[in-house]
């Protein structure tokens, strides 16, 4: 099947279309038979020379059974060589399986959530329980135990720890006297 449409050309981010006659099959910038107009993007919309056409060629192809593709029918309803109408697919904003699924439960985790909360509401509500007495706390004692309590110089833990060392040195003694 013969289809008139476009192939690109130019640079990187400077595209450039032909509007060539091809077979179908062939790629989209590879073998054509004939090139038969130029659309350049690049150009302001009002501009004559964004879209080029040789019309009686044109004319020519679709009288032998070449379909325009849906861009270059767009170009070509401009010129009143064919009738072009819109696409419409009533299906293309839909969401998809998966996403319907989604939407399914995240609405009756939604709904599960309201009943709960009626069932909640409805239901008197539960007396909450007395919390436990806690114990006083002791008196504090007089005021000699703080003195006591404070931290001692450091001549107090040197005369500390030969003490320590002493009694250390006496249990093993006593040890050895009882065996």
């Amino acid at each position: 099947m013969l289809r008139i449409r476009l192939a690109r050309g130019g640079a990187k981010k400077r595209p450039f279309y032909s509007i060539v006659v091809a077979d179908s099959h062939s790629p989209r910038d590879g073998r054509f038979i004939e090139k038969v107009g130029a659309y350049n993007p690049l150009l302001k919309k009002d501009d004559p020379n964004r879209v080029t056409l040789k019309v009686e060629r044109i004319r020519e192809w679709i009288a032998k059974g070449a379909q325009p593709s849906d861009r270059v029918a767009r170009f070509l309803a401009t010129e009143g060589l064919v009738a072009w109408q819109a696409g419409n697919n009533p299906q293309k904003g839909e969401p998809g399986r998966k996403a319907k699924e989604r939407a399914e439960e995240k609405a009756q985790k939604a709904a599960d959530l309201a009943a709960a909360a009626e069932a909640a509401a409805a239901a008197p509500p539960a007396p909450a329980p007395e919390p436990e007495p806690q114990p006083e706390p002791e008196p504090a004692p007089a005021e000699d135990a703080p003195a006591a309590e404070a931290p001692a110089t450091e001549e107090a833990p040197a005369e500390e720890a030969p003490a320590a060392e002493a009694a250390a040195e006496e249990a093993p003694a006593e040890e050895a006297k009882e065996g």
